[in-house]
């Protein structure tokens, strides 16, 4: 990075930049204020003004937060940075003295416990060297932003995550972008999250089309089950289940128990202790409150909610093969786990290995298309058919294979990121990427999310419930097909 970029005026004062990857970019400018002391475990606050310039030449601290599992810490890299000013946000622009460029505001994954807005492969100068000012976020995560308690207080990460698009509303003109052409997007919890928020009274008007990849709108829970987590991690920490009496202890003691209930239910998912988390395995994300969410958001999607907001909404092709694959468990799977698997899920499991044989030779293979379908698959396919004849749904699939860990890793989860942003140049592509990813499948992959984000129009039919069409990205190219795998996902009509 070398300084150049000009200093931007926002709300709360003056920011210097940098130029980063060719493009001017501003690094770590708080939308809200420090989430400590008073303010710990609590809505938002706005962010103070400052005096003078404020450097925005690097990125600013991230959230409360542990490390991922061992298995894999090598292929999603996770940046920590100390600090309290942690709600922060970062901007790459073609150019701040531009006016009415279009504007993509990224939601980072990592199962509502890990991640930020200063991973290597979110660099948004790719978006911004196409004309689109580009946005990533850090949001509260694990007990700090996705607690429940009795005190009538939840979902906070999703409280941060509007505090971010309504700065993007006040500020963004500043830095060249038009508010009126805001696109959200994010990836696994990321997209989790856009899709709970096009089901959210509260995000009206803060974006006109949303991008989900791999995640969609069955990932939140009952108010029943939220709290049950809440008296879970109260039992780890020694104290009352309020928000008052965990808010007390440091972040890194909460952020350690988060984890290791995590651990728990991912390693030993009792269903008669975890009940719907034994198969969501997500202890901490959005809770269907009454209040910041009033309802299920397929239920809300269903009724309308989020129709005048553009949709592209998408998966890989062996999405879970990442969860099987990392640690090292996929060939240990035998016939009778994988047919016990299936039906844990729902479907026959005798019938299901029958239909996806052909997803592979082994029943660990099996096992992951299953997974693949009920986790990412068919929620998005149900989104789209939530939208069908009210809202502009557009589908696809990437289904380019990962030469990572000998081959193994597949078109798994994470595996679209640095070909949606173009930056198969950094370390954290080359972990889950393996060696020699096509850059033309990058060039075609990130012309069409910059082509969607401008136009709210992807380029291809949108997904219909008699056309069903889905774009396919393939390692050889790109083609049209009525939604992949049509067989596999008859199977979870009425279940899932």
């Amino acid at each position: 990075m070398t300084s150049g970029a000009p200093d931007v005026r926002t709300a709360q004062g003056l920011v210097r930049g940098t130029v980063h990857h060719g493009v001017p970019a501003y690094l770590g400018i708080p939308y809200a204020a420090p989430p400590f002391g008073d303010l710990r475990m609590q809505p938002p606050a706005p962010a103070p003004a400052w005096d003078g310039v404020r450097d925005a030449t690097a990125y600013g601290p991230t959230v409360p937060k542990g490390d991922y599992p061992p298995q894999y810490q090598p292929l999603l890299p996770e940046p920590v940075i100390p600090g309290e000013d942690c709600l922060n946000l970062n901007v790459w622009t073609p150019d701040p003295a531009a006016a009415g460029l279009p504007v993509f505001v990224w939601i980072h994954g990592g199962s509502f416990m890990n991640g930020s807005g200063a991973v290597g492969a979110y660099r948004g100068s790719g978006f911004a060297r196409d004309g689109v000012v580009c946005v990533t976020i850090n949001y509260r995560l694990q007990a700090e932003g996705f607690l429940h308690t009795e005190d009538g207080t939840s979902n906070i990460g999703l409280l941060d995550q509007i505090a971010a698009l309504q700065w993007v509303q006040q500020n963004i003109t500043a830095f060249g972008g038009d508010p009126a052409k805001v696109t959200v997007g994010g990836e696994s919890a990321g997209a989790m999250s856009v899709t709970t928020l096009l089901s959210m009274p509260q995000s009206r008007g803060l974006f006109r089309a949303a991008i989900t990849q791999s995640g969609a709108a069955a990932h939140t829970m009952s108010p029943e089950t939220a709290t049950k987590v809440t008296a879970l991690l109260a039992e780890q920490l020694g104290v009352p289940p309020t928000r008052a009496a965990i808010a007390a202890q440091p972040p890194e003691r909460v952020y350690e128990a988060a984890e290791k209930l995590t651990n728990e239910v991912q390693i030993a998912p009792d269903p008669g202790k975890w009940g719907e988390l034994a198969l969501s395995l997500l202890p901490f994300m959005p809770t269907v409150d009454g209040t910041v969410l009033a309802q299920p958001p397929l239920e809300s999607l269903a009724a309308g909610a989020g129709s005048d907001v553009a949709l592209l909404t998408g998966s890989n092709a062996e999405e879970s093969r990442l969860f099987l694959v990392a640690p090292g468990v996929i060939g240990l799977i035998d016939e009778p786990t994988a047919i016990a698997g299936a039906s844990a899920y729902g479907v026959d499991g005798a019938a299901a290995r029958a239909t996806y044989a052909a997803a592979g030779e082994s029943p660990g293979d099996v096992l992951a298309a299953v997974v693949t379908d009920w986790f990412f698959t068919v929620p998005a396919v149900r989104v789209a058919e939530a939208r069908s004849g009210a809202g502009r749904t557009w589908m696809y699939r990437f289904d380019h294979r990962s030469t990572a860990m000998g081959g193994l890793m597949g078109a798994a989860h994470v595996v679209e990121i640095p070909f949606v942003f173009d930056t198969l140049d950094t370390p954290d592509a080359a972990a889950i990427l393996g060696d020699n990813a096509p850059q033309s499948l990058a060039d075609t992959v990130h012309a069409a999310w910059v082509r969607f984000i401008t136009d709210a129009d992807p380029g291809w039919a949108p997904y219909e419930p008699d056309s069903r069409t889905t774009q396919v990205f393939g390692t050889d190219g790109v083609s049209s097909q009525q939604l992949p795998d049509a067989d596999r996902l008859a199977l979870w009509e009425g279940i899932r």
